[in-house]
C-alpha cells in the first residue's frame, strides 16, 4: 500500500532535518523577541508566561504544547478549549500576541523535542480525537504542526465564533469538519514542496496578504473525502 509522501522514506527524513534545522535558527534569530513578550506577560500579572495544554500528536501520545499565555491563569476551569474573539478570558496583551500569532512561537520548542512539525495538521485536545472516525485517526499519522491548510483558511477563527454561546459545539459545528478534511488532504497529497509553500503562504497572511493563491485548494465545502489507511508513525 503506496504511503503518502510526507510520510515516506527520505522525504521524511528531509522534512525531519528541515524541522531542525529551521526550528533552531528561528529561536536563536527570535530569542530577544522571546524575552520582550515574556516580560510583558509576566510584568501584567505575575501569573505563568507559557500555557502548557495537553495536545494528542503523533501515534495518539500526548504532549504539552507551548504558547506564549494570552489568558487569565485559571482559563481552563472557566470555560471551554475553543476561544472566540471577545472571550473574556483572554488578557489585553494576550489579544495583541494572538492578533499577530505571536503567541504560537515558542512551539519551535516543540519542533526541536520531536513532538511537532513546522507544517501539519494542527494538533488537538483529547476529547475532540475521541470524535475521530477511522479515517480520521489517520491525521494521528504524522506529527501534528504549528500550520496548515486549515490555520491558513481558518485564520480568522476567533472572529467565526465572536458571540457563541457554546464555543466547543460552534466549533464543531462550522469548523471542524473542514479542518480535519483539510487535514487529511494534507496527510495524503503533502510533500516537502508542500510544506515549503505552506510556510510562504503563512508569511504573506502573517503580513496581511491573501495566502490563497499559494495553496491552490478548492473552495471552502468542496475538499474532497478521504478515504481510510493504515496509519504509519512519522
Amino acid at each position: 500500500m503506496r504511503q503518502s509522501s510526507i510520510r515516506s522514506g527520505w522525504r521524511r527524513v528531509l522534512k525531519r532535518s528541515f524541522d531542525l534545522a529551521a526550528a533552531a535558527l528561528a529561536l536563536i534569530l527570535l530569542s530577544p523577541l522571546f524575552l520582550v513578550i515574556g516580560a510583558a506577560i509576566k510584568l501584567h500579572d505575575r501569573g505563568p508566561i507559557f500555557y502548557r495544554g495537553e495536545r494528542v500528536g503523533v501515534g495518539g501520545k500526548r504532549f504539552r504544547i507551548l504558547k506564549f499565555r494570552t489568558m487569565v491563569s485559571n482559563a481552563e476551569r472557566l470555560g471551554g478549549s475553543s476561544t472566540p474573539l471577545d472571550d473574556p478570558r483572554v488578557t489585553p496583551i494576550g489579544r495583541m500576541l494572538r492578533a499577530v500569532k505571536l503567541d504560537e512561537l515558542p512551539q519551535l520548542l516543540n519542533v526541536l523535542t520531536g513532538d511537532m512539525s513546522l507544517v501539519g495538521p494542527r494538533p488537538q485536545v483529547a476529547w475532540a480525537v475521541a470524535l475521530y472516525s477511522e479515517a480520521e485517526r489517520e491525521l494521528l499519522s504524522v506529527r501534528p504542526g504549528i500550520t496548515d491548510y486549515a490555520s491558513l483558511r481558518f485564520r480568522n477563527e476567533a472572529e467565526i465564533l465572536r458571540g457563541s454561546r457554546d464555543p466547543d459545539r460552534d466549533y464543531l459545528e462550522k469548523i471542524a469538519p473542514e479542518k480535519l478534511k483539510l487535514g487529511l488532504l494534507y496527510v495524503r497529497d503533502g510533500s516537502f514542496l508542500t510544506d515549503v509553500r505552506i510556510l510562504v503562504a503563512t508569511g504573506v497572511a502573517l503580513l496581511g496578504g491573501d495566502p490563497n493563491w499559494l495553496l491552490g485548494l478548492p473552495p471552502a465545502g468542496d475538499v474532497r473525502s478521504v478515504t481510510p489507511r493504515t496509519p504509519t508513525a512519522s
